[in-house]
Formats: C-alpha cells, sequence, structure tokens
C-alpha cells in the first residue's frame, strides 16, 4: 500500500523560530527510505481552531498524516483533543501506559509521577499504541474514512526512537512488497557535475530509482527499489549500481556509509591505524565530527587547534622562520603542522588544515578560500591547496570534508593533488 503524507508539526515555537523542526526533515528522510511520498511539511501553533483547519484541509489531499508535538501534559498540549474529534474518534484510558509513565518518572526524575502527566494515558479508541519508553508521551496509529492518522512526540529523541521502532515498522506491515534503498555517496563532485555523469542513468530509472540529495558540501544519490523480497530488490538494483559506480569512480566514497568521517573511521579501524589533527581556520571541527562518531577513540588520537603563529610555533614545533618567511597560510607552515602534531601525539597518521576563512583576506594577501592541508605519514607529507571560494562556515566545513577526503584516499590508494 503507498501512502501520500503530509507531516504537520504542532507547536507555537516552531512558528516563534525558537526551535527548528528537525522532526520533519528525519520522517521525511525514514519515510522516503519505505517508499512514502510526502507531499507536504505544515506548522501550526498551539490553536484547536487553526489545528483543526489544518487537519480538514491535509485529510482531503494526503492519506496519512502524522502529527508531531502537542502530545505532553499540558493546557496548551491539544493535538489529541482536536485530530480525535476531527474524526470523530473518542479517548480511552489505558492503564498500562499510566503504569509505564510512572515506572518513566521513578527510574529517571526520582520522583512520582504528577496527575497531569496521566492525561497522557489517554490514546484514541481502537488505535494502534506505540509505546515510548524514552519519554512520557506514547504514540498510536489509526485509520478512519480512508485516511491513516499517526501521532508522535515532538521531542526529537522521542520522536525518533517511535519513528525508527514503531512507525516504520507499522507502515511495513501495511506494505505488499519490500521497498529497499541504498545510498551512494558522493564527495569531490557537485551535483550538477554529478547530474552531467549520471543524468541518462536518473531519467531512465524508474524502479529501480536513482535520485540526487544535495547535502552541505558533497551529494548523495539514493537507489531504491521495489519488489516481493529484499533478494529480489537487489537483483533489481545491481546493474544500475554497478553502472554509477563505475562512472563515480575515485569520487564515490561509500555505500550506506553514513558521513566521510565515518567512512574514515572505518578504514583506519580496518587498518589499524591511528591518526591526529592540527587545525587553524577549522577551530577543531575535524576533531568535534570525528569524536561524534562511536568508537573513534580506536582510531583518533587528539588534535591542537592552532589558531595563532605562537601555538603553531611553540605547541606545534612550526619554525619561526618559516612563519616569517612563509606566513601562517601556506605549503611550509601546512607540512610543519601536519608534522608536528604526529610527532607530538604518535599518530600514525596526521593532517593540518591552515586558510582563510574570512570574512577578508589575511595580511599576506591570500584570499579568502584559500586553503592548504597537509597529510604526514613519517615517510613523506602531501600537501593539497584549495581555493574553497566565500563563506566562512562553507569554508570550514568543505576544509574539513577535505582533510577526511585526504585520509580516505591515502588509505585507499588514491590520488592526492599535490602529490
Amino acid at each position: 500500500m503507498s501512502h501520500y503524507a503530509e507531516l504537520i508539526a504542532v507547536g507555537t515555537e516552531l512558528l516563534l523560530g525558537n526551535v527548528a523542526n528537525t522532526d520533519a526533515q528525519y520522517l521525511s528522510e525514514q519515510l522516503a527510505l519505505v517508499g512514502v511520498d510526502v507531499l507536504y511539511h505544515t506548522a501550526v501553533g498551539d490553536n484547536p481552531a487553526r489545528l483543526r483547519e489544518v487537519i480538514d484541509v491535509a485529510r482531503r489531499r494526503c492519506d496519512l498524516l502524522i502529527f508531531t508535538g502537542g502530545l505532553g501534559p499540558t493546557y496548551d498540549d491539544l493535538t489529541k483533543e482536536t485530530v480525535c474529534l476531527a474524526f470523530d474518534r473518542p479517548l480511552d484510558f489505558h492503564p498500562e501506559i499510566a503504569d509505564e509513565i510512572r515506572h518513566y518518572f521513578d527510574t529517571v526524575f526520582r520522583r512520582e509521577s504528577p496527575a497531569c502527566n496521566l492525561q497522557q494515558a489517554y490514546l484514541p479508541r481502537d488505535c494502534t499504541v506505540f509505546h515510548n519508553p524514552v519519554g512520557t508521551a506514547p504514540g498510536c496509529a489509526f485509520t478512519a474514512d480512508g485516511v491513516t492518522v499517526v501521532m508522535l512526540p515532538g521531542v526529537p529523541r522521542e520522536c525518533r526512537y517511535l519513528t525508527d521502532h514503531a512507525l516504520i515498522p507499522y507502515l511495513k506491515a501495511q506494505q505488499q512488497e519490500v521497498i529497499l534503498s541504498h545510498d551512494l555517496h558522493v564527495f569531490g563532485l557537485t551535483e550538477p557535475q554529478v547530474q552531467e555523469r549520471l543524468a541518462d542513468l536518473m531519467d531512465e530509472a524508474v524502479n529501480p530509482s536513482l535520485a540526487p540529495y544535495a547535502k552541505p558540501g558533497e551529494v548523495m544519490l539514493r537507489l531504491t527499489a521495489k519488489a516481493g523480497s529484499e533478494a529480489a530488490c537487489e537483483e533489481l538494483m545491481a546493474p544500475l549500481f554497478w553502472d554509477a559506480r563505475s562512472r563515480l569512480g575515485e569520487y564515490l566514497y561509500g555505500v550506506d556509509a553514513g558521513s566521510l568521517e565515518e567512512r574514515t573511521a572505518r578504514l583506519l579501524k580496518d587498518r589499524q591505524l591511528t591518526f591526529s589533527a592540527a587545525e587553524s581556520c577549522t577551530g577543531g571541527l575535524i576533531a568535534k565530527r570525528m569524536t561524534d562518531v562511536p568508537g573513534a577513540s580506536a582510531v583518533f588520537l587528539g588534535g591542537v587547534v592552532s589558531y595563532t603563529n605562537g601555538v603553531k610555533a611553540h605547541v606545534l614545533g612550526v619554525p619561526q622562520d618559516v612563519l616569517d618567511k612563509y606566513g601562517a597560510v601556506s605549503v611550509p607552515t601546512a607540512r610543519a603542522m601536519a608534522e608536528g602534531v604526529r610527532h607530538l601525539t604518535g599518530s600514525d597518521l596526521a593532517v593540518s588544515v591552515t586558510g582563510v576563512a574570512g570574512p577578508d583576506k589575511d595580511d599576506r594577501g591570500n584570499e579568502v578560500g584559500t586553503v592548504f592541508i597537509a597529510l604526514a605519514d613519517g615517510r613523506k607529507t602531501v600537501v593539497r591547496k584549495l581555493d574553497l571560494g566565500t563563506g566562512r562556515e562553507r569554508v570550514r566545513t568543505m576544509a574539513a570534508h577535505h582533510a577526511f577526503d585526504m585520509i580516505r584516499r591515502y588509505l585507499t590508494d588514491l590520488p592526492m593533488e599535490g602529490e
């Protein structure tokens, strides 16, 4: 059974800009993986009359309505009441949910549940309950008048948990066919360049399909097939996958890889190697991204944020005459930074980043976006010069991407610019 969905986020805080609607992004990504077409994103404040208007419009144009937020215990949490009124469905008390709420307060907050929280144990009659072990607001689903209605808590951690453990299995159980997807991660090509290489494949692909998604600094392609089994899906996808892979070549850094830093961590673990980082313009972004990866301590020994020449010289050991002659943003300085942090930490590999993130040129006349990245392995040091354009955050993000890409290329015996 295929669905056309509308995601309806309830909460005045969303309209005021106090909170970003990350629930909608996550839900859209996960729903796409099971063949649900999300046609609309809607946000509405904590106002029953306006929410009712939204429901009346949404139910006429979509057969799957997913509500997030408004399931709390306070006076302005009116999603359940308004939705049930719209679909003429009474609310029933669930004693087992009340017990789960009391247990959550006992074990997490170490206090008795307030009486108002037990309002969360009222759910639509004859609904499928989505039990919530990571919060106090259960989710639920029911079908009325040909429309499937889902209600999920708005707290991102709870919404994601119930999406993964309840909503997606619920939707899969309604489907007659299996939908399977793989994500192809590409770095080093822009979206137009990917389009140029794969245009005919994407235009002609129906089942399986191949669709591009632009991400910050990289491109992701989602390969999706629908068939009677996972094995049949894989068989359908194989010819298109191998064709796309051959055309993308060295720019395809992973399949279902997650991110460049995750791919880098896996490669380092496979080779039983460690690395460290010396960062200037990225301000610790490489270290932050790597330590976000579970298990990174096995491969990442540490780093130095050498934002000033004094730290470059006195901590990393960059010779003062190199800094005086060539400046902080230069090939010799990048090389010395990488070699210095490798010696300091004892890592097998080391990367360094030094550049001009903006908003102005540096005192040597280097343009904004000029970045040097070095990789040292104890035998040689390779330096890559980049022109990353303007935009401070973009330059920093892209510089970190390129640092991870240099390690990936080194570990997979691919050419590195500047070698």
